[in-house]
């Protein structure tokens, strides 16, 4: 009996419980004994933004020598790897590339080296960082081509691999998928780059400018810039070289209508052409306006020469049969049915222009008959190279025709109205300007910061700089190794500082030589001092200075003997020191004194 009726309280107990439930009726919770309790979930942190670092080992500060390495969750890429020349204080340089040490460090995470045009400020140090490891190269057609012959003269041809790519080609490197995008600059096949990574996309444009009547390729293309700054662009690197000036750079088909009104004034005259051999536009211009006038024409210079012969080999330069000759066979025609195509617009010492100028080129001399005519804009720090030149063909009885006198220049770096629209374009979150002195790095950077960019999100980086981006913050890192390497003949980097102060104090005051041999235990000169000028003062015209120094330094060797004094740098330094006192008080100058001294 007991146990029936407790079956009925369970069965009402589960009926109750059944009907609190249909009811909604909320059952009490009975907290449970804290160590029955399950332990709580951390709370996951939020996914940190992946960055993407940002290394120019050159190209800010400078014109020239641009490279840039862009590293991704342990992923690297180069973009350029250019020369400049050297400044006018550094004596016997030949050019300068990038220091390579930190690149050189990372070899293995570097996927691959992206060109986005062919001048020599882009490629120039290819050979020298090939000379370091191998890693393959990726480039249009046309700069692939300007490459192999820079490689064959060094005799690297066949090193390296090289792909050949083209606008709207998307390229994986690692985390990187890069596409080129054309752009319109001084030499064909130029492109920008968009690169993208987890962290977000990259544009840089490389040299650019915006011509809307292009002679060929088309013009820079727009609509794939705005597509990209319409997905979101994270950082745009952008071309200052132009940063100072306002306005639209001119289009190429100016320098057209320009030159033919030139070849129109020289119709009885030879007419002599200077500009960048790697202007293939301006070249091919040049040979169209030669043969409306009927002329033949020739290349001198080695880079002129080789560079013609491989754009028409690619396709990139038409000459028609018949009018190209030889630079030997000018003088076989009548001046007024040749045109002569030459290097050296930029003042180079040895280039073609510049020996016609010192009259030491030995096929060409330069005379009244002459019309000469300087298609380039000097490059900063070669105007008085430049100016030497066309002073040494004026003397010659030439006429010579330079970009401030008439239209036969026009700029391939696009102007600030085209920086502006490069900007409007891409959107992008922040913004560095590249390739410039500071003085327009920090002009685009106002340009940029009048189109509404925070100026938190403008960064003006130097050569060595780790600037750290992700789509939160733009930062600087530690920096990395960076810096200028001078070439002088073969050797690289055994040039520096120490040296050039060296030449530069031989090149202002001289060297002065004593040289005397002295006894190994007494110290006692046993013959000379005899003493050597160069670059000092001409000795015949100035025997009793020298006399006098002769006596200076004899007595500073008496007086070592007489002071006991046998250690020879000790010696050395003593002769040094008061043979500099006696002609700084004749002279005023302070010549490199060098003594030699020979113990038996």
């Amino acid at each position: 009996m007991a146990q029936a009726k407790e079956q009925s309280q369970a069965m009402a107990q589960s009926r109750n419980n059944n009907a609190s439930e249909s009811t909604g009726e909320k059952r009490p919770r009975t907290r449970r004994p804290y160590y029955q309790r399950r332990p709580r979930r951390p709370q996951q942190p939020k996914e940190a933004a992946v960055p993407i670092h940002i290394y120019p080992l050159g190209g800010l500060g400078e014109v020239g020598k641009n490279m840039t390495v862009y590293e991704c969750c342990g992923d690297m890429i180069i973009v350029d790897c250019g020369l400049v020349f050297p400044d006018s204080d550094m004596y016997g340089v030949d050019l300068v590339i990038p220091d390579f040490a930190f690149v050189v460090q990372n070899k293995d995470k570097i996927k691959g080296l992206l060109i986005t045009h062919g001048h020599e400020d882009h490629i120039g140090s290819i050979p020298y960082l090939l000379q370091k490891f191998d890693l393959p190269i990726y480039g249009t057609r046309l700069t692939c081509g300007l490459i192999r012959n820079k490689l064959e003269e060094f005799g690297l041809a066949g090193k390296t691999k090289f792909v050949e790519i083209t606008p709207k080609q998307k390229i994986k490197l690692g985390c990187f998928t890069v596409e080129p995008i054309h752009v319109n600059h001084s030499i064909p096949d130029s492109v920008a780059f968009a690169i993208d990574s987890p962290a977000g996309t990259i544009i840089q444009t490389g040299d650019f400018k915006i011509d809307y009547t292009p002679l060929a390729c088309g013009v820079t293309d727009l609509t794939t810039l705005s597509e990209y700054g319409q997905k979101g662009v994270l950082a745009l690197l952008s071309d200052s070289t132009n940063a100072e000036r306002p306005g639209f750079t001119a289009t190429e088909q100016k320098v057209a209508a320009g030159v033919r009104n030139l070849f129109a004034r020289a119709r009885n005259k030879r007419i002599i052409i200077a500009t960048f051999a790697s202007n293939i536009y301006r070249v091919q211009q040049i040979i169209d306006l030669a043969v409306e006038d009927g002329r033949k024409v020739a290349f001198s210079g080695r880079s002129m020469v080789n560079n013609t012969a491989m754009a028409q080999e690619l396709g990139y330069m038409h000459i028609p049969e018949g009018t190209l000759i030889s630079v030997e066979e000018l003088n076989q025609y009548p001046p007024e049915q040749v045109v002569l195509i030459t290097t050296g617009s930029q003042g180079e010492p040895l280039s073609a222009l510049s020996r016609m100028a010192s009259c030491s080129h030995r096929q060409v001399r330069v005379g009244p008959g002459d019309f000469i005519i300087i298609s380039a804009n000097p490059i900063p720090g070669n105007e008085k190279s430049v100016t030497k030149i066309v002073n040494g063909l004026l003397l010659l009885g030439a006429e010579v025709i330079y970009e401030s006198m008439y239209d036969v220049h026009v700029s391939g770096h696009a102007c600030q109205e085209e920086q502006k629209l490069m900007l409007t374009l891409t959107r992008p979150k922040y913004f560095l300007p590249v390739h410039g002195e500071y003085k327009q790095l920090k002009k685009h950077a106002l340009t940029a910061a009048s189109l509404g960019i925070p100026t938190s999100n403008i960064l003006i980086a130097e050569n060595g700089s780790n600037v750290i981006l992700t789509k939160d913050e733009i930062k600087l890192g530690e920096p990395v190794t960076a810096g200028a390497v001078m070439v002088d003949g073969l050797g690289v980097g055994d040039v520096g500082n120490v040296v050039l102060r060296d030449r530069k104090h031989l090149s202002e005051d001289g060297l002065v030589i004593i040289v005397a041999t002295v006894d190994s235990k007494t110290g006692k000169v046993l013959a000379g001092p005899d003493l050597v000028s160069r670059g000092f003062v001409y000795v015949r015209e100035n025997e009793s200075l020298m006399d006098g120094a002769q006596s200076i330094v004899e007595n500073a060797l008496d007086r070592c003997v007489e002071e006991h004094v046998r250690d020879w740098n000790s010696v050395k330094t003593r002769v040094r020191e008061a043979l500099s006192s006696y002609i700084y008080r004749r002279t005023k100058r302070s010549p490199m004194i060098l003594p030699i001294l020979m113990e038996v």
